[in-house]
């Protein structure tokens, strides 16, 4: 029978040690994590609600998150909040990814993203596929927001009952 040698200690390399000392990780950043554990709570707390969770459920939420957003994020979302209520009152609030969104039909349709939460320069508002935007073979879905002024809530107020109109 062969005398087997003892393994040399230091040797082998784990695949995993592979990336340079101090190089970013090209995963998830932690606040993507983050949003994604979120998201994942939105899920358990909807299946406890059942069916029967209304709109008021949804709006509660909605106004807890941005109650707990930072100035100026905050402002802009209380104000994103009621222009799209005016809008598109069809819509339910809800959260989605621990962002205020707006749905129809258990779709979101449209999302606001405070520039804290992922540590941006500016806040964004988003639309879902299920926004009826369409316009052409081109057109946009997420718009940069610095500030709010009479004409960029116009804009908002127009875009938000163009993603509900049918057809």
């Amino acid at each position: 029978m062969a005398e087997r040698k003892p393994a040399r200690k230091g040797t082998q390399k784990s695949a995993g040690s592979t990336t340079a000392i101090g190089k970013a990780s090209n995963g998830f950043t932690d606040e993507e994590r983050a949003a994604m554990r979120e998201r994942a709570q939105e899920l358990k707390a909807a299946a406890r609600r059942g069916p029967r969770a209304g709109k008021a459920d949804g709006e509660s939420d909605v106004l807890a998150k941005i109650a707990d957003m930072p100035e100026p994020d905050r402002a802009m979302a209380e104000r994103l909040h009621a222009i799209i209520k005016a809008s598109a009152p069809a819509l339910s609030p809800r959260t989605w990814y621990g962002m205020p969104a707006y749905a129809k039909d258990g779709n979101v349709v449209c999302f606001f993203q405070s520039a804290q939460k992922f540590k941006t320069r500016y806040a964004t508002l988003g639309f879902s596929d299920k926004a009826n935007l369409d316009e052409g073979a081109m057109w946009p879905t997420t718009f940069a927001l610095k500030a709010l002024t009479a004409a960029e809530e116009a804009r908002i107020a127009a875009l938000v009952k163009k993603a509900v109109a049918e057809g």
